[in-house]
C-alpha cells in the first residue's frame, strides 16, 4: 500500500466495483493499516478508495443506461464468466432494485457483490444520474470510512478485523431486511387504503 499510494488505492477501488474478486474488505483495511504506521494519511485513504469506487460506479451507471439491455444480457452471457458474473445476478439485481426502488443503491455500496452489480439495473431503469450519485457517494463513503478506520485501529488483531467483518455483514443484512419490510408493510397499507 505504502507503495502503491492514493492512486493505487483509487485504481484498486475502481476494479472492486468492476471485477468483484478485488475485494475492498481486504484493499481498505490494508490502506488504513498503512495510515496508521504514518505512510499515508487516513483521510486521504478514505477520498481516494470512495473516488475510485464511484468512477466505476458512475462508468457502469453509464454502461446501465446507453446500452440496451438485451445487449448487456448478451455481452455478460459471452464474457461475464471472466468476470465472475452471470445473466441471472444482472437480472436478480434489476429486480431488487425495481422491486425496492432507489433506496436500494444506498445499502447496495455497503453489500459485498451487489456492490459491483447496482450501478447497472440503476442506469438500466434510468434512475436520476444526480440522485444515483448522491446515494452512491453517501453509501460508499461509509463503507470506505468503515473499513479504512478497521485497518487503521485494528490492524496489528486479524482475528478481531474478521470479527468485526462478520458482525458488520449481519447487522447490514438486518437493515436491509428493516428496510425490506418497512417497505412492505407501506405498500401493503397503500393497497388496503385503497
Amino acid at each position: 500500500m505504502e507503495q502503491l499510494g492514493y492512486f493505487g488505492i483509487a485504481l484498486l477501488m475502481f476494479l472492486d466495483n468492476v471485477f468483484p474478486p478485488i475485494p475492498s474488505e481486504i484493499i481498505m483495511p490494508s490502506a488504513g493499516f498503512t495510515a496508521s504506521q504514518g505512510q499515508l494519511l487516513l483521510s486521504g485513504v478514505i477520498i481516494a478508495g470512495s473516488i475510485g469506487s464511484l468512477v466505476a460506479a458512475a462508468l457502469l451507471y453509464w454502461v446501465g443506461r446507453k446500452i440496451p439491455n438485451q445487449k448487456i444480457f448478451e455481452w455478460v452471457d459471452r464474457y461475464g464468466k471472466y468476470l465472475f458474473i452471470k445473466t441471472e445476478d444482472v437480472k436478480k439485481a434489476l429486480d431488487w432494485f425495481e422491486k425496492y426502488g432507489h433506496n436500494v443503491v444506498f445499502f447496495g455500496r455497503m453489500i459485498p457483490a451487489v456492490r459491483s452489480l447496482i450501478s447497472i439495473p440503476a442506469g438500466m431503469s434510468h434512475m436520476p444520474f444526480w440522485k444515483f450519485m448522491l446515494y452512491s457517494s453517501l453509501g460508499t463513503v461509509i463503507w470506505t470510512s468503515f473499513l479504512a478506520a478497521v485497518g487503521y485501529y485494528f490492524g496489528n488483531n486479524t482475528a478481531l478485523m474478521q470479527k468485526i467483518f462478520s458482525q458488520v455483514s449481519y447487522v447490514i443484512i438486518f437493515i436491509v431486511f428493516i428496510f425490506i419490510a418497512y417497505w412492505v408493510y407501506r405498500k401493503f397499507k397503500k393497497a388496503k387504503s385503497m
